[in-house]
């Protein structure tokens, strides 16, 4: 992801420039349905399971050969420990270190096709954007066993963690995964429940003005670490806005992603903007708080520690 990973559909070029920003988690395509993953039963070793494509999923064993397109999904598989299950990954998926001796597949959106094959895998795993219907149809064509989960929100990350637990044949761990990151995000959020709440805006991009609307986790991080965000009654993950109108909301703090080492300067236009111009303006890391996995716990302390640093949370 990153991001976003990290998903909102857009076009080509913004796609592009999102998976830079945030490792490309957040650039790919929602799906047009709402989220329908769950598992049939809860008694069952292997039961079938209902993905965000609407399709039947079904797996007679435990994959043994697992390709993942999605970086959130990778980093579940790997702190579940079953990473070494892996045999293919998207190019963004980059956490953790070991992640990196899986093949690179490429991009996890609009996938190579012949790619995947050639890995022969027992079970592919994609982001259930609608630019990956298309390459899941030739999948299905070719015989391949494929689940589509989307991972645009906190909610959505738990029940993923959740459902690999069942596809892996470890519920147990995927429980202390998802239990684990949950219980963190709910410290955060009660250290930040009786703190002033500054107005922020969260840009993507500055080229359009792409933000963190209400469809992204990034919103929800932003409520528990102890922010509003002003473009919060936007329900796309991502909208594109005027910067007119952000100057006319005047936010108190302008949010930043960056890499650690790089940050530069605030595109000259922003300096309309009153906290801009002020000097109000908050660094977040792009490496922690790049997609809604499993760092989501880590994110939330990262971000209540830049907006509200009295409080000691690190």
């Amino acid at each position: 992801m990153l991001r976003g990973a990290l998903y909102a559909t857009t076009r080509a070029t913004t796609r592009a420039a999102l998976a830079a920003l945030l490792g490309g988690t957040l650039a790919c395509g929602r799906p047009e349905r709402e989220s329908r993953a769950s598992v049939a039963t809860h008694d069952q070793p292997h039961a079938p399971i209902v993905d965000d494509y609407g399709d039947t999923v079904r797996l007679a064993t435990r994959p043994q050969r697992i390709v993942s397109l999605n970086p959130t999904t990778t980093e579940i598989l790997f702190t579940m420990g079953a990473g070494t299950r892996l045999v293919g990954r998207s190019h963004w998926d980059s956490w953790p270190n070991a992640a990196h001796a899986v093949p690179d597949l490429g991009d996890g959106i609009r996938p190579n096709v012949e790619a995947i094959l050639a890995t022969h895998p027992d079970l592919v795993i994609v982001y259930a954007s609608v630019d990956n219907q298309p390459a899941i149809r030739q999948l299905h064509t070719a015989g391949l066993v494929t689940l589509a989960l989307k991972t645009d929100r906190i909610a959505d990350f738990d029940r993923a963690t959740r459902i690999l637990g069942r596809v892996t044949g470890d519920s147990a761990r995927a429980a202390t995964v998802a239990d684990s990151v949950h219980a963190t995000l709910e410290r955060v959020r009660a250290a930040t429940g009786s703190v002033p709440h500054p107005r922020v805006v969260w840009p993507y991009m500055y080229r359009p003005v792409m933000v963190v609307g209400a469809g992204s986790y990034l919103n929800e991080l932003l409520t528990i670490a102890g922010a509003t965000n002003i473009y919060a009654e936007l329900p796309e993950p991502s909208p594109i806005v005027a910067l007119e109108d952000v100057v006319r909301r005047n936010p108190d703090y302008v949010l930043r992603s960056a890499d650690v080492s790089q940050v530069g300067p605030l595109d000259a236009a922003w300096r309309a903007v009153p906290a801009a111009r002020a000097g109000r303006v908050l660094i977040t890391r792009t490496d922690i708080i790049g997609r809604p996995s499993v760092q989501l716990g880590m994110a939330a302390v990262h971000l209540a520690s830049v907006l509200h640093p009295e409080l000691h949370l690190q």
